[in-house]
């Protein structure tokens, strides 16, 4: 069975016994030796353990596999003056999608309509943390520390400081040969982890899933279901719909190929809820399967991961319309507009970690005037919802790797098209 197969029924058997669970635990009259058995041995105990060191795992890899294959990327370039090009590239296509997706989702809300009728104002209680200045988050992109940064995982700073350490590299002669060739042994050792890693991925899957509906189920989804039917027919749609067309006209590469190796990713970042835990799966999946090149894969996949939050934008849209429609308040075009200018922002350094996108959320009502504490009406089935969004997000990511490397030479155009390719450590 292939790795695909495998994490795919692991999901399978994790929500089905999860719910199970979950129900069982409701029981009033249940036997306690049965419910210390299912909720704190097995629940809370055995598949929280599994589920945390296979996240912490996962995490462990992020900073030396970004640090290391931008080294390697970049001090191999054979023209270090195109890597401005490539940045531009890059980002330039993050923000385009982001927008897009902002727009779609005001859009969609607006036309559903899913909030009106709630009338929910009345109990919504949340506190927002203090947003980062957005000044701020530009003069912190350069590091002060970079070995700081690599300890807190500061993901732009690392990337900064892996260029200067390539191009100081890729510049420093015979004695820059000896130290690149060392980042490239390095480099095949953290992929070799890698694929390990990818083996026991449906265990970790497993209990992630398992734990998430064993103990909270699915949450108040009948109260929101205009709200959750609503994301996610966006969510789909730019995944779907935005990115192929996208992909097709800006590389003239077949789309269901990109989908089909993509499949085992995405199902690792639906799991983790998580862009960065899931970023060493996706530059693995990318070089190996996708035939990007390490100088593009290594650069525009641990930046997506940290600045494209397409799905994070368009759970914003989504979400300002409906707190916007619960509380009787009317947006006018200047206030969606606001919001699509916000959201796009707010997307540069936002971590992808679990839960984020409540924080931007937070900054982007408070621009347009609606009460922050509308955000306590999603939060029961943000966490079902925000592992689609990243699902969304790491497929974006990927795209945009495959356009910038087409764009700059860099794509092995016959690795994307066979459909022989497999994972190198699988």
């Amino acid at each position: 069975m292939s790795l695909t197969a495998r994490i795919l029924l692991s999901m399978v058997a994790a929500v089905v016994l999860g719910k199970i669970t979950h129900e069982v635990l409701a029981l009033p009259d249940l036997n306690e030796t049965i419910r210390f058995i299912l909720d704190d041995v097995l629940s809370a105990g055995l598949f929280t353990l599994i589920g945390k060191i296979f996240i912490a795992s996962l995490k462990v890899l992020v900073v030396p596999l970004v640090f290391v294959s931008l080294v390697c990327g970049v001090c191999h370039l054979s023209d270090q003056s195109s890597l401005g090009w490539m940045s531009l590239r890059t980002i330039g296509l993050y923000l385009v999608t982001t927008s897009i997706a902002i727009s779609l989702a005001l859009a969609a809300a607006t036309l559903v309509g899913p909030g009106v009728g709630a009338n929910m104002q009345s109990e919504a209680v949340y506190s927002a943390p203090e947003a980062v200045p957005f000044l701020d988050v530009l003069a912190n992109i350069f590091p002060s520390n970079p070995f700081q940064a690599m300890v807190e995982g500061n993901m732009l700073q690392v990337i900064v400081f892996a260029m200067l350490v390539g191009l100081a590299i890729g510049r420093a002669g015979v004695e820059g040969e000896r130290v690149g060739k060392h980042f490239s042994d390095w480099n095949e050792v953290i992929m070799k982890m890698v694929g390990m890693l990818m083996q026991l991925a449906p265990y970790g899957v497993f209990s992630l899933l398992f734990t998430l509906l064993a103990s909270k189920g699915l949450g108040p989804v009948e109260e929101l279901i205009a709200y959750m039917l609503t994301l996610i027919g966006v969510l789909l749609v730019h995944g779907l719909v935005v990115y192929p067309l996208i992909l097709k006209l800006l590389t003239r590469l077949p789309v269901k190929i990109f989908f089909r190796k993509m499949w085992s990713v995405q199902l690792f970042a639906f799991s983790t809820a998580s862009s960065s835990a899931t970023l060493p799966v996706t530059i693995h999946n990318a070089e190996e399967r996708l035939g990007v090149g390490t100088k593009v894969a290594s650069f525009a996949l641990p930046l997506g991961a940290t600045i494209n939050m397409d799905g994070t934008a368009i759970m914003q849209g989504v979400a300002t319309a409906f707190i916007a429609q619960a509380f009787g308040i009317d947006l006018t075009l200047g206030d969606y507009l606001l919001v699509i200018a916000t959201a796009t922002i707010a997307s540069i350094g936002t971590a992808g970690v679990p839960g984020v996108g409540l924080i931007t959320l937070a900054m982007v009502l408070q621009q347009v005037g609606l009460p922050v504490e509308g955000i306590a009406l999603i939060i029961g089935v943000d966490r079902l919802l925000d592992m689609i969004r990243t699902a969304v997000n790491v497929t974006g990511d990927a795209m945009v790797s495959v356009v910038v490397a087409d764009a700059e030479g860099a794509l092995d155009r016959n690795r994307y098209l066979s459909d022989k390719v497999q994972e190198k450590h699988g």
